[in-house]
């Protein structure tokens, strides 16, 4: 039995001011009060664990200690089954450059791999999306959300962002790229861990 979130105001523990608006949306039917890490001058704690729950962990964890808040941070990344695996937890490490991320080179790097191995097709894939929500007391509560698909080239579409123009999630004809956000964002792996935490934490 997941414990229930009774507290007004949660961190979420994101710089990233998309992912913090979509959480804003998301938690308001619940009348919680979003605050993010950006505007509690939290620094980015170094990611060094090899899983999306320990990296997440890392992350949630290091903003309860801080804020004295309960704090919900996740960690998600894309799992190729023909690369075993990879990227998934290293996906943001495979598009860094010294001015940033380039998930255009990301992507050019996975189809390559596939091509070099001649993987076969259909070229299964999935999006993974962890979330760790922590309180003060040490407890935590941990939901793993899933997309299943597979990988397209040429790449498709213009929104979205990540390897989102490269996944086709089943039962679909069109990439996460090519979808209305609002759209996307009812059938993602962050939608799935959403869902989890709602159903377990608040329903």
């Amino acid at each position: 039995m997941s414990r229930r979130f009774d507290d007004k105001r949660i961190l979420v523990a994101t710089h990233n001011a998309g992912k913090l608006d979509e959480m804003r949306q998301l938690f308001a039917p619940y009348g919680v009060e979003v605050v993010g890490a950006a505007e509690m001058n939290l620094a980015e704690p170094e990611e060094t664990e090899t899983t999306f729950v320990g990296n997440a962990r890392i992350k949630a964890r290091a903003a309860v200690e801080v804020t004295g808040l309960p704090a919900l941070a996740d960690d998600s990344g894309i799992e190729v089954e023909a690369l075993d695996n990879a990227p998934g937890v290293y996906t943001a490490d495979w598009a860094e450059t010294p001015n940033g991320r380039d998930f255009f080179m990301a992507m050019t790097k996975t189809h390559r791999l596939l091509e070099e191995k001649s993987a076969p097709h259909p070229r299964k894939a999935r999006f993974c999306a962890t979330f760790v929500l922590a309180w003060p007391d040490g407890h935590e509560e941990i939901f793993a959300g899933r997309a299943t698909g597979t990988l397209v080239w040429p790449m498709r579409g213009a929104t979205g962002h990540g390897y989102d123009p490269m996944f086709q999630p089943d039962g679909h004809d069109r990439t996460y790229a090519e979808m209305d956000p609002a759209e996307k964002n009812r059938i993602s792996h962050r939608a799935d861990a959403f869902a989890q935490l709602i159903a377990g934490c608040f329903g």
